[in-house]
């Protein structure tokens, strides 16, 4: 089940840029279905209530560049709750994340 997450009312900045996202071998994971590889950054979300870490997965050819402590933007956030092997979480998928625009001094 994928979940789809209204980030209106909220913030994210690069925890840690986007790197490999590697299988239990160590060997670069593909998108099931494009194909692309898939990468995974660590993004600091804020919103009214707080801040918390997540890490994001994207599927492109080349990661983002974006270095930390950088405003973004994510285009269809989607949590997928997991479960595997007496263990669960929730993955995070976005199909883009922007940076944001520098804002212009007066």
């Amino acid at each position: 089940m994928r979940l789809l997450i209204d980030t209106s009312q909220m913030n994210f900045t690069v925890g840690r840029p986007f790197d490999r996202r590697l299988d239990d071998n160590g060997v670069h994971r593909l998108d099931r279905r494009t194909g692309a590889p898939l990468w995974a950054a660590q993004l600091v979300v804020m919103d009214a209530e707080g801040a918390d870490t997540i890490t994001v997965t994207i599927a492109a050819p080349e990661p983002p560049q974006l270095h930390q402590g950088q405003p973004v933007s994510l285009v269809r956030l989607v949590a997928m709750p997991w479960a595997r092997n007496g263990r669960d979480g929730v993955a995070y998928r976005a199909d883009e994340v922007r940076p944001l625009a520098a804002a212009k001094s007066a």
